[in-house]
């Protein structure tokens, strides 16, 4: 499936509910990047797997396990107020950028996380203005689709929006990864800009 992908595109592996095994049999197999729902989790499996994985965090991010997120993971790819962000500002080694991701809700469900659309530029603005935050671009989880087309009109916003941010050419910001796509539909991800999927069934099979 790897031979898929352009190789401008990254290959994120979920690994929410894998075993150790399989992770390292993923990353022998030539995938860099690992992502986890829970601090929890990956503080259990980074041990025990080859530490050259660079960890993003896919999951919701409560403030009080920031500290913790920032000891485990390169990324976070779920910020999604600027609460949190100052939380993870203040957190952040000396002379060390944390690199994020904001999330957006593009599909404005009101159960799941991040900062709706039209929100993302202030958001982006403030955070840029913290310290030791690298805001590295955009990352966001469509609707659960019935078709993978069906997940079109959502990343086209996306990269419309980050399309939009780039030419603010906000001071500090480099905005060029844009995450989206999973197993259901990181085809269409791909042709609409997509620069990082993250894929779960489609590299592990079904938990």
């Amino acid at each position: 499936m790897l031979e898929q992908v352009p190789d401008e595109v990254s290959v994120l592996a979920a690994v929410k509910g894998r075993s150790a095994d399989e992770v390292r049999a993923c990353l022998e197999g030539g995938i860099q990047h690992l992502g986890g729902n829970y601090v929890q989790e990956v503080g259990t499996l980074r041990p025990v797997v080859p530490q050259s994985a660079v960890w993003h965090m896919i999951g919701p991010l409560q403030k009080n396990k920031a500290r913790k997120a920032l000891q485990l993971f390169h990324w976070i790819q779920t910020v999604d107020s600027l609460a949190l962000g100052e939380r993870l500002s203040r957190l952040a080694e000396p002379r060390e950028s944390v690199n994020v991701l904001v999330q957006v809700n593009v599909g404005r469900e009101p159960q799941k996380a991040g900062v709706l659309p039209e929100d993302v530029p202030a958001l982006v603005q403030s955070l840029a203005e913290l310290p030791g935050l690298s805001v590295r671009g955009l990352m966001t989880l469509p609707p659960l689709p019935e078709r993978p087309e069906d997940s079109r009109p959502y990343f086209r916003r996306m990269r419309l929006l980050l399309d939009d941010l780039r030419r603010e050419d906000v001071s500090g910001v480099e905005l060029e990864i844009l995450s989206m796509g999973m197993s259901a539909d990181w085809e269409v991800a791909v042709e609409e800009g997509a620069t990082m999927i993250r894929l779960g069934t489609t590299l592990f099979g079904p938990r």
